[in-house]
């Protein structure tokens, strides 16, 4: 099972990274300021994973393939590393999808 984890940037904002279960980064959100609404960002990617329409398919400028996750309002609540092809980024994506509803939420700031 994949798990969110919880950390605090060198700035003192918070953000959280949904690794899967072999440990890998899968998604990464947006700074926080608050614990709060990083945990709200954590639910947000919860439900919104199950979504197709809500992964925005990406390229970079120097072709690589990336996603983010937006929530219903539109704002990106997530996202991908930078992937080798469309294939890779397509199993990044379902792989957010299978772990986010049940993963665990591990806090490292405590």
């Amino acid at each position: 099972m994949g798990k969110f984890v919880v950390k605090t940037r060198k700035n003192g904002d918070f953000q959280f990274d949904l690794k899967a279960t072999n440990g890998q980064v899968i998604l990464s959100s947006q700074g926080y300021k608050s614990k709060k609404s990083c945990l709200n960002g954590i639910e947000s990617v919860k439900r919104n994973s199950q979504v197709d329409a809500r992964f925005e398919r990406l390229t970079a400028k120097d072709g690589s393939p990336y996603f983010n996750l937006k929530a219903t309002n539109g704002q990106v609540i997530g996202s991908s590393e930078m992937y080798s092809s469309v294939a890779a980024m397509e199993n990044g994506i379902a792989s957010v999808a299978k772990n986010a509803p049940e993963a665990n939420v591990e806090d490292t700031t405590l």
